[in-house]
């Protein structure tokens, strides 16, 4: 027997009219619907005056393992298996990898519906460099956490997009601007191909300004890359000290700190030891 195949569809980030033309054949087509949200689904498939032809079950984050044995053994007999999520490409900050890794490993079919995703619009509306770019996923929810995260962008010279989420953006922009310089350039897209889509464009200390006041939505940040610079090493004394006050062994947080910044080690362990005098 033939086995399914299983279809990772990008969704709408807001607007149903962005719904690719393969997406609405498989809401109709698939013999099941796993989706992170069952009502957004049926919301959507409703939008775009499609039925969903086959089993419509959740697969969120807290379900995605106890659901794989079920999705798998649909694909395994013969079914296709359609994978979305609320909004934007599966796998992406979403739902679908651990189900994506576990067919690569059986061999069984997987392809794509291409289609929006938050990174990629948000990269190409920002007015920042878009020919090398990563992506960050979401940053720590603890400041002290979020601030060594945006110590490992102190170097980068790529943009940089990850997700925030609204009630936490005004802490994570006034830690970026601690960390990366109130200068640095970037982007907040908010609601993106929404109703209230909002585009913010300005240096971190003027989106910090403007976040303070409350922001509400789907956010996502775009960071401009860092320009070249040489760095003093006298200059990174107190990151190493940061992370050697939570018990990383000195040569250690020497080691780190010195990788990110693009210094010589022993530059580096000299001025701690020199700042240490």
């Amino acid at each position: 027997m033939d086995t399914g195949t299983l279809l990772l569809a990008a969704t709408p980030l807001g607007d149903a009219r962005d719904a690719s033309a393969r997406l609405v054949d498989a809401l109709g087509s698939a013999d099941v619907i796993a989706a992170e949200d069952t009502r957004r689904v049926r919301a959507l498939a409703s939008a775009l005056g499609v039925t969903p032809g086959g089993k419509v079950v959740s697969y969120y984050e807290a379900v995605e393992s106890a659901r794989l044995p079920m999705l798998l053994d649909a694909l395994r007999a013969g079914r296709d298996v359609l994978l979305v999520t609320d909004a934007g490409m599966p796998s992406v900050s979403d739902p679908g990898y651990r189900l994506v890794t576990a067919c690569v490993a059986e061999r069984l079919p997987v392809t794509c519906l291409p289609g929006p995703s938050a990174v990629t619009t948000a990269l190409a509306v920002s007015g920042l460099p878009s020919d090398r770019f990563c992506f960050e996923g979401f940053p720590p929810r603890k400041s002290g956490e979020r601030r060594r995260w945006f110590g490992r962008l102190v170097a980068e010279d790529r943009t940089c997009v990850f997700f925030e989420a609204p009630h936490r953006l005004a802490d994570t922009l006034v830690d970026a601007v601690e960390v990366l310089g109130g200068q640095r350039r970037a982007a907040v897209c908010r609601e993106l191909t929404k109703t209230y889509e909002e585009i913010r464009r300005g240096s971190l200390a003027e989106l910090a300004a403007w976040a303070a006041e409350g922001v509400r939505g789907e956010i996502t940040v775009v960071l401009g890359g860092a320009e070249p610079v040489a760095t003093d090493p006298a200059q990174l004394v107190a990151q190493v000290e940061e992370r050697a006050a939570e018990g990383v062994r000195l040569k250690d947080a020497v080691a780190e700190v010195a990788e990110l910044a693009g210094v010589r080690k022993k530059e580096l362990y000299d001025a701690v030891l020199e700042a240490r005098r």
